[in-house]
């Protein structure tokens, strides 16, 4: 059988080309993939050849956040049959490593992560109309779940695992800096958890509209108002926690100002090496800790989708055929247009 995959070769140089796959094998199931998210790191690699110091060196399917219907399954799979409806984790420790052994399976020695250029040979991706996975990797989610809305389990999953380092929300006032999917994601996960106050900055007002209808209790632009944040930093700071979602210098400058003291600020987005303001740390006994990826926090984020207790539609600003991944890159790059730009696939 053949199926359409989604493959980037260079920057700004993606191609529909198509590639054999076989048949499920014992453990694994085949998935037709209804719904793509294009996520931040793909858009790194396509308009920047990568992030850090991860970068693209060979030819590679792009694609982490899927969802889909199982089509066949081989030998010995119980967990899901053929017609059932999945959400499926991108994620595949490899359950032996160090980490692993210490539960720490985002940090896994030997990670599998689709779509991802941190490893030579790159781990090919899931913007495929098919693809094998195995069957643990597969969450159902019920009819009244769209697919569209299923794909959007990773992301969420990654929020959720943000606001386990961040510890407890309830009765919290939260800060996140950045607006685009992660960001309003982590706005969702922070009113689910009981915060009281959320303020969302960023650069763009398409953005910080759909932060509002996320939760947020108010939004600032940065570009038309800077000034506005000045009565956070007074008097120490004003916010208990922080997700910082841009990886902006000058937004991680501003959430360590508007930190109290022994405040904590998340650092979800990524970059290169940023000049921080260590002193200010320092003399505020900031928490600046970190979070990568997730683990046990994808059967979560399913759900908490799937429950409805979180609804992840209005961050889905546009769908795109497959044959129209150039165009969809595009948009999902124009933040002043898109939130959670997604491919389809028939």
């Amino acid at each position: 059988m053949q199926t359409r995959v989604c493959r980037l070769h260079g920057q700004h140089d993606i191609r529909i080309e198509t590639v054999v796959i076989g048949d499920p094998g014992e453990g694994e199931v085949m998935i037709a993939i209804g719904a793509g998210g294009i996520c931040g790191s793909d858009l790194h690699y396509y308009q920047d050849g990568g992030f850090g110091p991860i970068r693209v060196r060979e030819p590679i399917i792009l694609g982490h956040e899927i969802a889909g219907t199982v089509e066949a399954v081989g030998h010995g799979v119980t967990r899901v049959a053929p017609g059932d409806r999945v959400a499926l984790n991108p994620s595949r420790p490899c359950g032996h490593c160090q980490f692993c052994v210490e539960k720490l399976y985002q940090h896994c020695l030997e990670m599998r992560f689709y779509g991802s250029a941190m490893r030579i040979p790159h781990e090919q991706g899931a913007f495929r109309d098919r693809i094998i996975a195995h069957d643990v990797q597969c969450e159902k989610v019920s009819e009244n779940t769209s697919i569209a809305q299923a794909a959007c389990a990773e992301p969420l999953a990654v929020c959720l695992h943000a606001a386990n380092r961040a510890g407890d929300l309830n009765g919290k006032r939260v800060l996140v800096t950045g607006a685009g999917p992660i960001g309003s994601l982590c706005v969702a996960v922070a009113r689910q958890r009981g915060a009281s106050e959320i303020v969302v900055t960023d650069l763009q007002n398409t953005t910080l509209e759909f932060a509002t209808k996320m939760g947020a209790t108010h939004t600032i632009n940065v570009a038309e108002n800077a000034g506005a944040m000045d009565a956070y930093g007074g008097d120490k700071g004003y916010f208990d926690i922080c997700f910082e979602c841009s990886a902006a210098r000058a937004a991680i400058c501003n959430a360590i100002t508007c930190v109290r003291p022994q405040g904590t600020i998340v650092q979800v987005g990524v970059t290169g090496d940023v000049p921080v303001p260590v002193n200010q740390i320092v003399g505020k006994e900031i928490a600046l800790t970190a979070t990568h990826r997730f683990h046990a926090e994808f059967i979560e984020a399913v759900n908490l989708i799937d429950t409805g207790t979180i609804d992840v539609a209005p961050i889905i600003t546009g769908t795109y055929p497959l044959e129209q991944a150039l165009e969809a890159f595009e948009v999902a790059g124009d933040r002043s247009r898109s939130i959670k730009v997604q491919l389809s696939f028939t």
